[in-house]
């Protein structure tokens, strides 16, 4: 059963920047975009870059391998509008940044 689990603190991820994240055997990225935080699968569909590790520019990460983009609050794929990595619910309590796997 999918439960709410803590990745991160709001301080961890300035805005703009993301983290990686290894949670129920699932690796994550997790953004701040704004002050509203986003989480999706970290590896590109593309090669399997690590997303996380990318630029990222408003709603969007570049993987840094190949430039392949995606917007982090929907998980479509900006190059192949027919693809797209999953997408994980994020809720942020206090401090804690939490995320359902």
């Amino acid at each position: 059963m999918a439960e709410f689990v803590r990745v991160t603190g709001t301080a961890d991820v300035k805005p703009g920047h993301s983290i990686v994240a290894e949670v129920n055997g699932k690796t994550l990225a997790v953004f701040n975009v704004e002050g509203n935080f986003h989480a999706i699968d970290n590896t590109c569909i593309h090669r399997g870059g690590p997303l996380g590790e990318g630029d990222v520019e408003g709603d969007v990460v570049t993987c840094p391998w190949h430039g392949w983009q995606y917007n982090v609050t929907t998980g479509g794929c900006i190059n192949n509008p027919s693809a797209k990595v999953e997408v994980y619910q994020v809720k942020v309590e206090g401090n804690d940044v939490k995320v359902l796997v």
